[in-house]
Formats: C-alpha cells, sequence, structure tokens
C-alpha cells in the first residue's frame, strides 16, 4: 500500500515527520507480526509498505494507518443538542465528542496521553469479556491518581464522576469511577483497563496502537493492491529444487561417511526439516530470504550436534579395547559431546533471542527463523537420533558386524592426522600473520573499491508504468534485467501495472527498461509514476540491528568466559569479527552488492564461526582438565584439541557447502549473492575456528596469570 501523510493538529507533513511516521509503522507491522516486512519513504510525504503473506490487506490497512493519538479527558457534562461544527461547539480547551453509548460528552483538556502508557496488552476480564490493561510509566500513574481522585468527587451517577478515553478524536470508553473510590484518593498503582464490548481481535489491534507509539501526523492511504512475489515464481522453484538437491547430498554423504549410524541422522535430519517448517507455521511466519538463513544455519547445527556425538562415539569404541560393543560406544558419544552441544547452541540462541526483542524488521525475521531451528535441531539430535539410533546399537547382527555401523573405526581424516601429527601451534605466528594480512586486504577493499550498498540502505528510484497487455512478473522481471537492473525489485499487479524499485539509475536506462518491457509483450508502455524512494533498512532499524548485535556478542562473551575463560571468549569474538570482515572484503572487491539478503548471510556467518570455535575450545578445555596433562605445554594442549576436531569440522562443513552450492548453481540470481558469502563464510569460518581463535587463545594465556605463562623464577629469599 501506499501511504501520504497530511498536516495534523500538532504538525506538519514535511520530510521529517514522514521519516518519523514511518519508523512508527514499522514498529506496528513488526506488531502484527509480518515477517520481513518492507517500508521504504517515497518522494517527501509518501510510505510505501509491502506486507508478505497478509491475508486480510484491509484488517492492516485498519491498523497501520491509524494515528493512535491516546489520550484522557476528564468528563465535564452531556450535551444535550447537537453543537455547531468547528471550534466553537465548546470552550477553548474543550471537545465534545460521542461517548460509546452515542451521548455527547463535554470533555475537559487531556490529563494524560499516550506516551505516558508504559504497555498495554489485551487479556479476558472475569466475565470473559476482553479488556485493554494499561501501564503508566513515570509520572503517568500519579496524574492517572489524581484524574480518577477529581472524578470520584462527583455523585454516582453523575457524568463528571466518568473519564473518557479518547483515541483519534473518538471516545473508545468512558468508564466511571467505581464507588469503593473515595473522593481525593484515586486509583493508584498506575494501572487501569479500558473496557468496552470488544472482540479479541479489537483488543489485540487496540493493544497494539497503544504500544507502538501514535503518528506524529496523520496518514491516508492513497493506494492499495495485491502484487505478486518480489523472489519470481521461477526463482522459488529452482530454490525448492537446489534445497532439495543440497539436502540428498548431504544425507548421501553423510551416510557415507558414517554408514547406518548416518543414515539415522539422515532420518534425524529430514524430521528436523518437518518439524521446523510446521512451527513456522504455526506461529504464523513468513518465510523469506533471511528466514531461509536462518533455516540453513539451523540445519548445519542440527548436522553438526550429530557429527560431534558420531565422532566422540568413534573415539569412545576405539578406546575401550576388547570391552567395546556399539550400545557403550553411543552412549559415551552423547555423553562426551552434550557440552560442545549445549554451549555451541546456547551461544546461537543467545544471539538469536537478542535480535528478536531488540532488533525489527528482517533481523527479527532472522532471529525468529533461528530460535526455533536451534531448538528443534537439539530435540532431533538429542532425542530423536538417540531413540532411533539405540535399538540399532543393540543389535546382534550388527554388533558381529561394526564396520557397517559407521562407528568401528576413527575416520580416514583422523588416522592421517594422528599418524603425521602436525605441529600447528608451533607456526601459530605465521597463522596470525596470515589472518592479519588477510584482513588488512580487506579492509583495502572496503576503503579503495568501497561497498555496493544496495537499495535498502541507500534508497533509489520507483518507477510506475502501465502496460496496455498483461505481463507476468516472472516475464517483467527478465525484461528488466536485460535492460541492465538485474536487482531491481519488480512486482505486476492485477490492473496491469508494473512497478520497478531499484537503485539510482539514469534516464537512459529507464528508456531501456520501458524498451524491454513493451518487447516482452506489454505492448505500449506508459510512465504512470517517478520517484525517488528512500531506504528500506531505515536509519532507526539499522542502530537496532547494530544495537542488537554488539549486546549478542556482549552477551556471547561473557557466556563464553563463564563456559570456559575470557581468554577463549575474546578469542572467539575476534575470530568471529575476523571472519565478517572478509565476507565484507570479498563482496567489496568483487562489488557485489551489501544489501538485505547479505545482511542475512552475514548474520549467518557469525553463528557458524562462534559454533566452531566453541566446538574446538570445549575439546580444548577437556585436554587441560586432566591431571596427568598440567606438564604438558598449554600450546600441545590446543594442537591436539584442534587436531581432534578437524573430522568434525570438515564433515560438517561439507554438508551446509552441499546445500549452499546447489542454491548458488540453481537457486537463481536472487540466491547466488547469498550463497555465496555463506560459502566464503563457512571457508573462513572452519580457518579461523583452528589458525585464529586457537592462536589467539595462547597468546592470551601467555599473559601473566594464563596458562601458557612462564612459571616466576624462585625469590632469593624462598626455600
Amino acid at each position: 500500500m501506499v501511504l501520504e501523510t497530511r498536516d495534523g493538529e500538532f504538525a506538519r507533513a514535511t520530510t521529517a515527520t514522514t521519516d518519523e511516521a514511518l519508523e512508527v509503522l514499522r514498529r506496528r507491522v513488526d506488531e502484527l507480526g509480518v515477517a520481513e516486512p518492507a517500508l521504504a519513504r517515497s518522494g517527501d510525504r509518501r510510505i510505501i509498505v509491502e506486507l508478505p503473506g497478509v491475508t486480510d490487506p484491509a484488517e492492516a490497512v485498519g491498523v497501520i494507518g491509524r494515528t493512535a493519538q491516546l489520550t484522557f479527558h476528564p468528563v465535564l457534562g452531556v450535551v444535550a443538542a447537537e453543537p455547531s461544527p468547528g471550534p466553537s461547539g465548546a470552550p477553548s480547551g474543550e471537545l465534545v465528542l460521542a461517548a460509546e453509548s452515542g451521548e455527547r460528552l463535554r470533555l475537559g483538556p487531556a490529563a494524560l496521553s499516550g506516551q505516558q502508557v508504559d504497555s498495554a496488552t489485551a487479556a479476558l476480564d472475569q466475565f470473559t469479556g476482553w479488556q485493554v490493561g494499561l501501564d503508566f510509566r513515570g509520572a503517568g500513574g500519579e496524574t492517572w491518581r489524581k484524574l480518577t481522585a477529581d472524578a470520584a468527587c462527583a455523585a454516582p451517577g453523575d457524568p463528571a464522576r466518568r473519564v473518557a478515553i479518547v483515541l483519534d478524536r473518538e471516545v473508545i470508553s468512558s468508564p466511571q469511577v467505581n464507588e469503593d473510590v473515595a473522593c481525593d484518593a484515586g486509583i493508584a498503582g498506575g494501572r487501569t483497563q479500558i473496557t468496552g464490548d470488544y472482540t479479541e481481535s479489537e483488543a489485540k489491534d487496540l493493544a497494539l496502537l497503544i504500544r507502538a507509539g501514535g503518528l506524529p501526523v496523520p496518514v491516508e492511504v492513497i493506494e492499495q493492491r495485491t502484487v505478486g512475489p518480489s523472489l519470481g515464481a521461477a526463482a522459488i522453484e529452482a530454490s525448492a529444487t537446489a534445497a532439495i538437491l543440497g539436502m540428498i547430498a548431504t544425507i548421501l554423504f553423510i551416510i557415507a561417511v558414517y554408514r547406518l549410524i548416518g543414515g539415522i541422522a539422515a532420518i534425524a535430519l529430514v524430521c528436523y526439516g518437518l518439524i521446523s517448517y510446521a512451527a513456522l507455521l504455526a506461529i504464523g511466519s513468513t518465510l523469506t530470504l533471511p528466514g531461509l538463513a536462518g533455516f540453513v544455519l539451523a540445519i548445519g547445527m542440527a548436522l553438526d550436534a550429530n557429527v560431534l556425538v558420531f565422532e566422540r562415539a568413534r573415539e569412545e569404541y576405539a578406546a575401550r579395547g576388547a570391552r567395546r560393543s556399539l550400545r557403550t560406544a553411543l552412549r559415551g558419544g552423547f555423553s562426551n559431546a552434550w557440552t560442545a552441544i549445549i554451549d555451541s547452541n546456547i551461544t546461537t540462541l543467545l544471539a538469536a533471542g537478542l535480535l528478536f526483542f531488540l532488533a525489527s524488521g528482517p533481523v527479527r525475521g532472522f532471529g525468529v527463523t533461528l530460535s526455533i531451528g536451534v531448538a528443534v535441531s537439539m530435540f532431533t539430535a538429542l532425542v530423536l537420533t538417540r531413540a532411533l539410533a539405540g535399538p540399532l546399537a543393540d543389535a546382534r547382527w550388527l554388533n558381529r558386524r561394526p564396520a557397517w555401523s559407521g562407528l568401528a573405526g576413527i575416520g580416514w581424516v583422523r588416522s592421517r592426522l594422528e599418524s603425521r601429527d602436525p605441529d600447528l601451534m608451533g607456526r601459530r605466528r605465521l597463522w596470525l600473520g596470515v589472518s592479519a594480512a588477510a584482513v588488512v586486504l580487506a579492509v583495502a577493499g572496503i576503503g579503495i573499491r568501497g561497498l555496493n550498498l544496495g537499495v535498502e540502505f541507500t534508497g533509489g528510484r520507483l518507477v510506475e508504468y502501465a502496460a496496455t497487455a498483461p505481463l507476468s512478473a516472472d516475464a517483467a522481471r527478465d525484461a528488466v534485467a536485460s535492460a541492465g537492473l538485474e536487482r531491481a525489485v519488480v512486482n505486476t499487479s492485477g490492473d496491469g501495472n508494473i512497478s520497478v524499485r531499484a537503485g539510482a539509475f539514469g534516464e537512459e536506462t529507464e528508456t531501456k527498461v520501458r524498451s524491454a518491457l513493451a518487447r516482452a509483450g506489454g505492448g505500449d508502455i506508459q510512465r504512470l509514476r517517478d520517484e525517488k524512494i528512500g531506504p528500506t533498512l531505515g536509519e532507526e532499524l539499522r542502530r537496532n540491528a547494530l544495537i542488537a548485535l554488539g549486546v549478542a556478542l556482549t552477551a556471547q562473551l561473557i557466556y563464553l568466559a563463564v563456559r570456559f575463560r575470557w581468554q577463549w571468549g575474546a578469542a572467539t569474538v575476534l575470530a568471529m569479527l575476523h571472519d565478517v570482515l572478509l565476507v565484507v572484503g570479498v563482496f567489496a572487491w568483487l562489488g557485489r552488492p551489501i544489501d538485505g539478503v547479505f545482511l542475512a548471510a552475514v548474520l549467518t556467518v557469525i553463528g557458524y564461526s562462534v559454533n566452531d570455535s566453541v566446538v574446538n575450545f570445549d575439546r580444548i578445555r577437556e585436554l587441560v582438565r586432566p591431571k596427568d596433562r598440567r606438564g604438558t605445554p598449554f600450546s600441545r594442549l590446543v594442537n591436539t584439541g584442534s587436531l581432534q576436531t578437524v573430522p568434525r569440522t570438515v564433515n560438517t562443513g561439507l554438508g551446509a557447502v552441499f546445500i549452499l552450492t546447489a542454491l548458488a548453481v540453481l537457486g537463481g540470481d536472487s540466491l547466488v549473492d547469498f550463497a555465496l558469502a555463506l560459502l566464503i563464510g563457512i571457508v573462513v569460518g572452519t580457518y579461523s575456528s583452528v589458525f585464529l581463535a586457537a592462536p589467539l587463545a595462547i597468546v592470551f594465556e601467555s599473559r601473566p596469570g594464563g596458562l601458557a605463562a612462564a612459571p616466576r623464577a624462585p625469590s632469593a629469599h624462598g626455600s
């Protein structure tokens, strides 16, 4: 829909007030539960709102288009006759409005406003009717007490004993102060209820409006239409095909490596996908590209948990010698992998939860899908896999042929590493130098080439065309891409109009677009509207995303410091920042767009990076604890732990690479950059967990008081 701001009672419609209105609308849309909405300012006074998956546009218009200026007024009396129109109908500062019962009330100046309301919730009262509970903030509670105290001095039944609650100059409730409230005492506690003959949806919509805040100026819906998807039907079909092929390749790989027990993991992985998708449907989440990013990351974590268990079970089987059995090996695998799975998932859940509560728009949608995915992945890996694998491990025929299980050997990669035993940490200065050089190169790319910010960050141009012959969304999209706007957002409506939104493009390109649309079968193409639009990812959204990310990283650092050591937590966070910088730097050198899709990919890279480092440090922590290892240098323990986690890292990474490669090859132009960013992120994340986070931990632990610090020389006066 297209909204236009109008001059209001307290402010004029300008570019600034339109931007303020846009942010209020963004909060309202987030409250509606619409995943990944797109809002952008068009011109000085228009706002374009795109709501994916909304089934009742009229309801959305009714909620987000309300001005939502909430005020609380003392009732001075009832007006018997219809007042004359205009301000002369009541003395200065007073209002005459119709109550919910139809009678006209004379209201005094507003004593309270919606700005003093802290929260609003819809709930059932004791008579199973719906009401809205309000909590006041600051001095609002005392003002409410005084307002009700004055009203309580009037006799029961007197209109002056009522308080009017007004929303957008409409009385939504005018309750009488209860008779048990004494004069000059009032209703204390900073709480009240708005009662009325509300349905559940009406009460929830009213609470939503109050929570989201009032618009600074009125808005009017000047255009509303249902449009086709920005990601075309062909791209969606190709993406689904790519996801299925990638999943099949991942399943075949996991079965090839872990055989029968890998088949159990494959079943659990399919169940993970079904349960996660069902959960998203249950909460009404709209699956978009950022949501897909969270889904892909959670698939990787579901696979990772199974791989951790199987690698630990292989170790347990090899360590027990003659007393070994598949059942005890599997039980030991689950027991030993528990801490790594919990720590890696909790750090991810911390980030996902904080992104959901502190951010908005696509970042919030990423947090939703990632939170659901992590929870489901833990269930499928720790409960479902265990339930299915237990009876298999007890089977006599399999215990007579343990090689079929996939747990009877430590694997080719682990065997080669143990036989060669390379001293990776002995060359830690080399790895740190390589990482530093890579960061310098990435920063140079950002500085020299600059970032190709997409239309979501910079705004751009919106042109709407009228076509004499109907043109499908996919045909229009292909035509616009052929004119040089491959990343444009193209939509068609039922009346044959075509809208093209992209970064700033000149008249020559616009002429090519018109010609391309005509050649595609649109007939005579006329330009209806041509406007400059603001960024979809507005300033407040970007600020909230950065704040949420900063808080999430701080929370992860604190958790890692408590569970491990602060030195290891700091190394994990620095390795993650290294990975993000490299992904951004590569995109800068390649000139690829930095847009909402890239933002989702970067958030996914952060999850992969932290997860890899946590698993590595969990193994190192195990090696540091035993007393018989106290004499072993810390750097040697770090080297051993890093080598032992390589098979897990390689197998998990390859599982995700299959899916992403399929998306990059078959998913179409819309998903190439997304898959490319994730592929780069997985490679650098795998590298940094061993070759950057681990060496940094050694460097930090070399400081006084650290595990790798040199022992102090004995004192001259010591014994």
